[in-house]
Protein backbone atom coordinates (compact mmCIF):
# COMPACT_ATOMS: atom_id res chain seq x y z
CA UNK A 1 0.00 0.00 0.00
CA UNK A 2 2.84 2.51 0.67
CA UNK A 3 4.57 1.86 -2.45
CA UNK A 4 1.94 3.54 -4.87
CA UNK A 5 2.16 6.66 -2.58
CA UNK A 6 5.77 6.80 -2.54
CA UNK A 7 5.65 6.15 -7.15
CA UNK A 8 3.09 9.19 -6.86
CA UNK A 9 5.10 11.41 -5.19
CA UNK A 10 8.31 10.50 -7.31
CA UNK A 11 6.90 11.07 -10.51
CA UNK A 12 5.67 14.56 -9.20
CA UNK A 13 9.14 15.80 -8.47
CA UNK A 14 9.98 14.31 -11.60
CA UNK A 15 7.42 16.85 -13.23
CA UNK A 16 8.63 19.50 -11.24
CA UNK A 17 12.01 18.99 -12.06
CA UNK A 18 11.02 18.86 -15.93
CA UNK A 19 9.22 22.33 -15.71
CA UNK A 20 12.11 24.13 -13.44
CA UNK A 21 14.40 22.85 -15.98
CA UNK A 22 12.50 24.14 -19.00
CA UNK A 23 11.55 27.29 -17.56
CA UNK A 24 15.34 27.85 -16.54
CA UNK A 25 16.73 26.90 -20.50
CA UNK A 26 13.96 28.98 -21.77
CA UNK A 27 14.78 32.26 -20.29
CA UNK A 28 18.05 31.78 -21.05
CA UNK A 29 17.22 31.50 -24.44
CA UNK A 30 15.58 34.33 -24.54
CA UNK A 31 18.75 36.46 -22.66
CA UNK A 32 20.81 35.00 -25.65
CA UNK A 33 18.35 35.78 -28.40
CA UNK A 34 17.68 39.87 -26.92
CA UNK A 35 21.23 40.60 -24.88
CA UNK A 36 19.30 44.10 -23.82
CA UNK A 37 16.76 42.47 -21.67
CA UNK A 38 19.80 40.71 -20.25
CA UNK A 39 21.55 43.56 -19.48
CA UNK A 40 18.09 45.57 -17.54
CA UNK A 41 17.55 42.73 -15.78
CA UNK A 42 21.31 43.01 -14.25
CA UNK A 43 20.87 46.62 -13.76
CA UNK A 44 17.65 46.37 -12.00
CA UNK A 45 19.19 43.58 -10.00
CA UNK A 46 22.02 45.69 -9.11
CA UNK A 47 20.42 48.95 -8.79
CA UNK A 48 17.68 46.65 -6.35
CA UNK A 49 20.79 45.80 -4.40
CA UNK A 50 22.18 49.36 -4.30
CA UNK A 51 18.85 50.86 -2.78
CA UNK A 52 19.00 48.09 -0.24
CA UNK A 53 21.75 48.15 0.99
CA UNK A 54 21.55 52.21 0.95
CA UNK A 55 18.58 51.66 3.16
CA UNK A 56 19.95 49.36 5.15
CA UNK A 57 22.99 51.81 6.30
CA UNK A 58 21.65 55.33 5.47
CA UNK A 59 24.52 57.37 8.08
CA UNK A 60 27.24 55.56 5.85
CA UNK A 61 27.04 58.35 3.24
CA UNK A 62 25.77 61.01 4.99
CA UNK A 63 28.20 61.25 8.12
CA UNK A 64 31.58 61.93 6.03
CA UNK A 65 29.78 64.61 3.94
CA UNK A 66 28.65 66.30 8.08
CA UNK A 67 32.16 65.52 8.64
CA UNK A 68 33.36 68.00 5.79
CA UNK A 69 30.77 70.66 6.00
CA UNK A 70 31.40 70.82 9.78
CA UNK A 71 35.22 71.16 9.20
CA UNK A 72 34.49 73.65 6.26
CA UNK A 73 32.81 76.13 8.53
CA UNK A 74 35.19 75.69 11.29
CA UNK A 75 38.29 76.50 9.22
CA UNK A 76 36.88 80.06 7.97
CA UNK A 77 35.52 80.67 11.27
CA UNK A 78 38.97 80.32 12.50
CA UNK A 79 40.91 81.54 9.53
CA UNK A 80 38.33 85.15 10.36
CA UNK A 81 39.75 84.46 13.79
CA UNK A 82 43.19 83.97 13.28
CA UNK A 83 43.40 86.77 10.84
CA UNK A 84 41.98 89.31 13.54
CA UNK A 85 43.84 88.01 16.12
CA UNK A 86 47.18 88.57 13.96
CA UNK A 87 46.23 92.26 13.15
CA UNK A 88 45.57 92.73 16.65
CA UNK A 89 48.97 91.50 18.16
CA UNK A 90 51.12 93.29 14.97
CA UNK A 91 49.04 96.35 16.03
CA UNK A 92 49.86 95.60 19.78
CA UNK A 93 53.87 94.72 18.76
CA UNK A 94 53.70 98.13 16.61
CA UNK A 95 55.34 96.36 13.41
CA UNK A 96 52.72 97.56 11.53
CA UNK A 97 52.49 100.98 9.19
CA UNK A 98 48.87 102.12 8.71
CA UNK A 99 48.73 102.96 5.20
CA UNK A 100 44.97 104.51 4.97
CA UNK A 101 41.82 105.20 7.57
CA UNK A 102 38.73 106.20 7.02
CA UNK A 103 35.77 106.92 9.52
CA UNK A 104 32.22 107.63 9.01
CA UNK A 105 30.73 108.10 12.43
CA UNK A 106 31.31 105.28 14.25
CA UNK A 107 32.54 102.68 11.55
CA UNK A 108 35.86 102.74 9.90
CA UNK A 109 37.74 101.02 7.45
CA UNK A 110 42.09 101.20 7.41
CA UNK A 111 44.22 99.23 5.82
CA UNK A 112 47.82 98.49 7.18
CA UNK A 113 50.84 96.95 5.45
CA UNK A 114 53.34 94.47 7.43
CA UNK A 115 56.74 94.91 5.77
CA UNK A 116 58.64 91.95 6.82
CA UNK A 117 56.03 89.64 5.22
CA UNK A 118 54.80 92.30 2.25
CA UNK A 119 51.51 91.65 3.85
CA UNK A 120 48.43 93.87 3.77
CA UNK A 121 45.45 93.89 6.68
CA UNK A 122 42.33 95.36 5.30
CA UNK A 123 39.85 95.93 8.46
CA UNK A 124 36.61 96.91 8.80
CA UNK A 125 35.57 98.38 12.53
CA UNK A 126 33.13 99.33 14.67
CA UNK A 127 33.70 101.59 17.53
CA UNK A 128 37.73 100.95 17.26
CA UNK A 129 36.80 96.92 17.38
CA UNK A 130 37.61 94.99 14.64
CA UNK A 131 34.67 93.89 12.49
CA UNK A 132 36.30 91.90 9.30
CA UNK A 133 39.66 91.70 8.50
CA UNK A 134 41.10 90.20 4.74
CA UNK A 135 44.59 89.48 4.87
CA UNK A 136 46.53 89.50 1.34
CA UNK A 137 49.50 90.15 -0.44
CA UNK A 138 48.17 91.73 -3.37
CA UNK A 139 48.47 95.63 -3.05
CA UNK A 140 45.60 96.12 -5.62
CA UNK A 141 43.47 94.04 -4.12
CA UNK A 142 44.31 95.45 -1.00
CA UNK A 143 43.35 98.49 -2.45
CA UNK A 144 39.98 97.62 -4.05
CA UNK A 145 39.17 95.86 -0.61
CA UNK A 146 39.54 99.13 1.53
CA UNK A 147 37.80 101.43 -1.43
CA UNK A 148 34.87 98.94 -0.55
CA UNK A 149 35.08 98.96 3.02
CA UNK A 150 35.34 102.55 2.65
CA UNK A 151 32.05 102.51 1.00
CA UNK A 152 30.50 100.31 3.55
CA UNK A 153 31.34 102.49 6.24
CA UNK A 154 29.49 105.40 4.84
CA UNK A 155 26.48 103.47 4.12
CA UNK A 156 26.69 101.71 7.41
CA UNK A 157 26.93 105.24 9.27
CA UNK A 158 24.07 107.47 7.20
CA UNK A 159 21.79 106.07 9.99
CA UNK A 160 23.77 106.75 12.95
CA UNK A 161 24.76 110.03 11.29
CA UNK A 162 21.33 110.90 10.32
CA UNK A 163 20.29 110.01 14.00
CA UNK A 164 23.35 112.70 15.56
CA UNK A 165 21.98 115.20 13.83
CA UNK A 166 18.13 114.69 14.68
CA UNK A 167 19.62 114.41 18.07
CA UNK A 168 20.94 118.00 17.59
CA UNK A 169 18.23 119.43 15.87
CA UNK A 170 15.87 117.82 19.20
CA UNK A 171 17.97 119.27 21.97
CA UNK A 172 18.34 122.67 19.73
CA UNK A 173 14.62 123.25 19.57
CA UNK A 174 14.50 121.89 23.43
CA UNK A 175 16.44 124.89 24.25
CA UNK A 176 14.52 127.24 22.37
CA UNK A 177 11.88 126.07 24.17
CA UNK A 178 12.70 126.17 27.24
CA UNK A 179 14.24 129.65 26.99
CA UNK A 180 10.91 131.07 25.46
CA UNK A 181 8.98 129.23 28.16
CA UNK A 182 11.24 131.33 30.61
CA UNK A 183 10.74 134.49 28.68
CA UNK A 184 7.35 133.76 28.52
CA UNK A 185 7.15 133.10 32.88
CA UNK A 186 9.36 136.86 32.59
CA UNK A 187 6.99 138.79 30.54
CA UNK A 188 3.95 136.95 32.57
CA UNK A 189 5.85 138.43 36.04
CA UNK A 190 6.25 141.92 34.67
CA UNK A 191 2.75 141.85 33.38
CA UNK A 192 1.10 140.97 36.98
CA UNK A 193 3.90 143.65 38.37
CA UNK A 194 2.53 146.10 35.98
CA UNK A 195 -0.65 145.70 36.61
CA UNK A 196 -0.56 145.26 40.51
CA UNK A 197 1.23 148.63 40.39
CA UNK A 198 -1.48 150.24 37.92
CA UNK A 199 -3.85 149.38 40.46
CA UNK A 200 -1.79 150.82 43.10
CA UNK A 201 -1.39 153.71 40.94
CA UNK A 202 -5.44 153.80 40.13
CA UNK A 203 -5.97 153.97 44.16
CA UNK A 204 -3.67 157.02 44.83
CA UNK A 205 -5.01 158.82 41.97
CA UNK A 206 -8.55 158.29 43.30
CA UNK A 207 -7.44 159.39 46.83
CA UNK A 208 -5.50 162.37 45.65
CA UNK A 209 -8.90 163.38 43.48
CA UNK A 210 -10.93 163.44 46.46
CA UNK A 211 -7.85 164.62 48.53
CA UNK A 212 -7.73 167.26 45.92
CA UNK A 213 -11.90 168.22 45.70
CA UNK A 214 -11.71 168.45 49.72
CA UNK A 215 -8.60 171.11 50.23
CA UNK A 216 -10.79 172.90 47.01
CA UNK A 217 -14.03 172.95 48.94
CA UNK A 218 -11.83 173.58 52.00
CA UNK A 219 -9.85 176.66 50.33
CA UNK A 220 -13.03 177.96 48.99
CA UNK A 221 -14.36 178.23 52.58
CA UNK A 222 -11.81 179.77 53.95
CA UNK A 223 -11.95 182.42 51.01
CA UNK A 224 -15.37 182.82 51.98
CA UNK A 225 -14.52 183.30 55.41
CA UNK A 226 -11.62 185.67 54.70
CA UNK A 227 -14.04 187.56 52.42
CA UNK A 228 -16.77 187.84 55.51
CA UNK A 229 -13.95 188.61 57.97
CA UNK A 230 -12.43 191.53 55.94
CA UNK A 231 -15.99 192.88 55.36
CA UNK A 232 -16.52 192.66 59.52
CA UNK A 233 -13.11 194.23 59.60
CA UNK A 234 -13.77 197.38 57.01
CA UNK A 235 -17.36 197.42 59.08
CA UNK A 236 -15.88 197.82 62.24
CA UNK A 237 -13.01 200.28 60.99
CA UNK A 238 -15.49 202.76 60.05
CA UNK A 239 -17.60 202.41 63.30
CA UNK A 240 -14.20 202.94 65.45
CA UNK A 241 -13.34 206.24 63.10
CA UNK A 242 -16.73 207.62 63.11
CA UNK A 243 -16.88 210.97 64.26
CA UNK A 244 -13.05 211.57 64.00
CA UNK A 245 -11.76 214.59 61.76
CA UNK A 246 -10.91 213.26 58.46
CA UNK A 247 -13.43 210.58 58.63
CA UNK A 248 -14.82 209.55 55.93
Amino acid sequence: MKYPLDLRRIGLLAITFALVHGGVAWAASKAASNPDVGRASGAKIAQADASSGAQSDPDSVAEPANEANSDGNSGASGSMQGDVADLMQLIHDGTLTEMRTTYNGGYGASMFFYAQDMTYYVALFQNKRFWRVIRTSDQTRAEAIYAGFARQTAQLAEVEIRRTQLQAQNASIERVISESQARAQRLQADIQVARAQEAKVADYQRQTQDEMLALREEKEKAQSQLRQLQQQVLQLQRQAEAGLPGGR
